[in-house]
């Protein structure tokens, strides 16, 4: 059983940086892809970025330049840096890990960029 457990998540202003983390319990991930996507209260569930086992990125419009996505292997742990923040990132932002056959998620934590 996979088991996802994101941290790193918090209250910031507009225009500072956080830094969410999502640790995979287990061994083996590193061949599977990653993401981080994000829930705004009354919108749906949207991509915010995605890695590859071999390391290829992909963001969505309204992240690129400003979000950054890695992961380590050895740590089985996937990293989304997150700069100039806007009011408008303001979610609950989830881990996904997909092992081609199913996809998992983590319980979700809170990001709110607020003055």
């Amino acid at each position: 059983q996979v088991q996802l457990v994101e941290s790193g998540g918090g209250l910031v202003q507009p225009g500072g940086s956080l830094r969410l983390s999502c640790a995979a319990s287990g061994s083996g991930f590193r061949i599977y892809p990653m993401g981080w996507y994000r829930q705004a209260p009354g919108k749906q569930r949207e991509l915010v970025a995605t890695i590859t086992g071999s390391g290829n990125t992909n963001y969505a419009d309204s992240v690129k330049g400003r979000f950054f996505i890695s992961r380590d292997g050895a740590k089985n742990t996937v990293y989304l840096q997150m700069n100039s923040l806007k009011p408008e990132d303001t979610a609950v932002y989830y881990c996904n890990l997909y092992n081609f056959r199913s996809d998992y998620w983590g319980q979700g934590t809170q990001v709110t960029v607020s003055s």
